[in-house]
C-alpha cells in the first residue's frame, strides 16, 4: 500500500542516481560529498547495513575520532589526491573519484542474500580490485586474508540459510504449513504463490504460480516460519557480509549476524516440529482445520496490489498487465 512504501520512495526512485543526493541541492559542495555521513541517509538499516557496519568497525572509529582534524582529513583535496588517516566510504567505493560505486565492491550477491561461488573466475577482476584498495594502507596478504575470511563467513551463513529454508519448504510440500499459500490473500502478482518461491527455485504446483514465476519475498501475511526465514537471510545474513566487508566483527557475530541465524534456525525447527505434531493429532482425532478468514481478507490486506488485481482483472496476473516496465509507473 502507498502508506507502507512512502518511505521507500525517498531513496528508491526519487533519490537514486541523482547528483544532488550526494552533493546536496542548494550547496553542491564536493567537500560535503567526500564525507562518509553523506552515504548514511540511504545506506543503513536492517537489510542494507552499510553505515552501521562501517561506523562501528575499525575504519569508522578512526574516521569518527579524526574527522574534525584537517591534518588527518583534508576535505578540500580531490578524492584522487586525498591522503586520509583512515578510509571513508567514498575513498574505498569511489576510488580516485570514480562514480560507479559497484566497481569497487567485492562479489555482489543481493547484499549477501544470494548463493554464489565467490571464488569463481567471473569474480576475479572485482576481487583483485577490492584487494588493491586495501593495499593503499595494508599489505597485499592482509587484504587477501580478510577477503578469505569474508568468503568463509558467507559460506557458513549459506549453510544456515539453506537448512532454514529447507525446513520451511518441507512443511509446504507436506501440506502442514498454516497457512498454505492457497489460504492467503493473493500476493503482489495476483496469485497464491509461496512467499519464498524465488524464480525457478522451489518449482512445482505445490508452491503455486507458473513455472519460473517468483513469489513475494515478504514478512507480512505469511506464516511465522516464513517470516523467520525472511529475517534470517534478509537481515542477519546481510549483517554477516556487511560486517566482514567493513571490519565490523560484532555485526558478523553477536549483533544478530551469525548468532541471529543460529537463533532463527532453532526457532524454525522448533516451530516446524510443533506444526507436525499438531497436524498428526488433528488427523488422529478427525479434525479438519480450516485457516482463519483473516489470512485471506482484512482492512489492511484489501489495500494490497494482489486483491486489486483479482477484483478488477479476474484471471490476470501482474505479469499479464505489464506490457512494458514503464506500465507500473503510470498505473
Amino acid at each position: 500500500p502507498p502508506g507502507d512504501t512512502a518511505g521507500c520512495t525517498f531513496c528508491h526512485t526519487s533519490s537514486e542516481e541523482r547528483c544532488s543526493t550526494c552533493h546536496q541541492r542548494h550547496q553542491f559542495d564536493p567537500k560535503v560529498a567526500r564525507r562518509s555521513e553523506q552515504c548514511k541517509t540511504c545506506h543503513w538499516g536492517k537489510d542494507h547495513r552499510d553505515w552501521e557496519a562501517y561506523d562501528i568497525g575499525l575504519h569508522g572509529v578512526v574516521y569518527q575520532v579524526n574527522k574534525w582534524d584537517p591534518k588527518q582529513f583534508d576535505w578540500t583535496k580531490k578524492l584522487a589526491d586525498a591522503d586520509y588517516v583512515g578510509p571513508t566510504c567514498q575513498y574505498c567505493h569511489m576510488r580516485g573519484g570514480h562514480h560507479n560505486i559497484q566497481r569497487f565492491s567485492t562479489v555482489y550477491t543481493s547484499m549477501g542474500m544470494s548463493m554464489a561461488d565467490r571464488g569463481a573466475p567471473i569474480w576475479k577482476e572485482k576481487r583483485d580490485r577490492w584487494a588493491s584498495v586495501c593495499d593503499d594502507c595494508h599489505s597485499p596478504r592482509f587484504a587477501k586474508e580478510n577477503l578469505q575470511a569474508l568468503d568463509e563467513a558467507c559460506k557458513d551463513a549459506g549453510l544456515k540459510y539453506r537448512e532454514t529454508f529447507k525446513v520451511a519448504e518441507d512443511l509446504i510440500k507436506d501440506g502442514v504449513a498454516d497457512p498454505m499459500p492457497k489460504d492467503l490473500c493473493p500476493d503482489w502478482s495476483g496469485q497464491h504463490v509461496w512467499s519464498l518461491k524465488i524464480g525457478a527455485y522451489h518449482d512445482g504446483p505445490e508452491y503455486g504460480g507458473k513455472s519460473g514465476e517468483s513469489g513475494e519475498f515478504r514478512m507480512s501475511n505469511c506464516s511465522d516460519i516464513e517470516r523467520l526465514c525472511f529475517e534470517s537471510v534478509g537481515y542477519f545474513q546481510t549483517y554477516i557480509m556487511k560486517g566482514m566487508a567493513h571490519g565490523s566483527w560484532n555485526d558478523a557475530t553477536y549483533s544478530d549476524g551469525s548468532f541471529g541465524m543460529d537463533r532463527w534456525l532453532v526457532n524454525v525447527k522448533q516451530d516446524a516440529s510443533q506444526a507436525r505434531r499438531l497436524a498428526a493429532i488433528e488427523k488422529k482425532v478427525g479434525i479438519s482445520w480450516v485457516p482463519e478468514s483473516f489470512w485471506k481478507t482484512g482492512e489492511w490486506l484489501d489495500q494490497l496490489t494482489g486483491p486489486y488485481i483479482v477484483k478488477n482483472h479476474p484471471g490476470k496476473t501482474i505479469f499479464d498487465l505489464c506490457p512494458d516496465p514503464g506500465w507500473l509507473d503510470t498505473h
